[in-house]
């Protein structure tokens, strides 16, 4: 395993690694990344967000399930970053979360912090464990397994 940190990803550069756009692109900047370890990214909570509009009016709260895909797509620019893959030939798929759990709600103006730590890595699949926090305290965690395929194999 490599312990040497890879420098900080702004928005332009996680675009050359995944393929979500607006408004499904759900990570902001990844401020560390130590290859097959270890990425910590964040996703800034906007009030402007869509899906603000319907959950719930009156009283803004970021659906778990993005909360879920914020930590998906980090994990996805962990195996990316973690040497060999290149998004023009793969695609990462999910295949399943275990131990979701929320904590607390997120609200608009939040920085959700998305902590992603490997637990195993063989071959292209890779399980993770992720956590979303806000100011220090837990908003959600939980474990992923994913894949990464040749494009076009599937």
């Amino acid at each position: 395993m490599n312990d040497e940190s890879k420098p900080a990803m702004d928005v332009m550069e996680i675009q050359k690694l995944l393929p979500h756009r607006y408004p499904f692109l759900l990570v902001d900047r990844v401020t560390e990344c130590v290859p097959e370890k270890r990425l910590v990214a964040y996703k800034n909570v906007s009030v402007n967000e869509p899906f603000f509009q319907g959950h719930f009016p009156g009283h803004p709260v970021m659906p778990g399930v993005l909360i879920l895909e914020c930590m998906a797509q980090a994990c996805a620019l962990l195996g990316y970053t973690s040497g060999g893959i290149s998004p023009t030939t793969h695609v990462t798929y999910l295949m399943s979360i275990d131990g979701a759990k929320f904590r607390r709600p997120v609200v608009p103006g939040d920085k959700l912090v998305l902590t992603i730590e490997v637990v195993r890595h063989k071959g292209m699949v890779w399980k993770t464990r992720g956590t979303a926090t806000v100011d220090g305290k837990l908003a959600a965690e939980a474990e992923y397994l994913a894949t990464v395929v040749e494009l076009g194999k599937i």
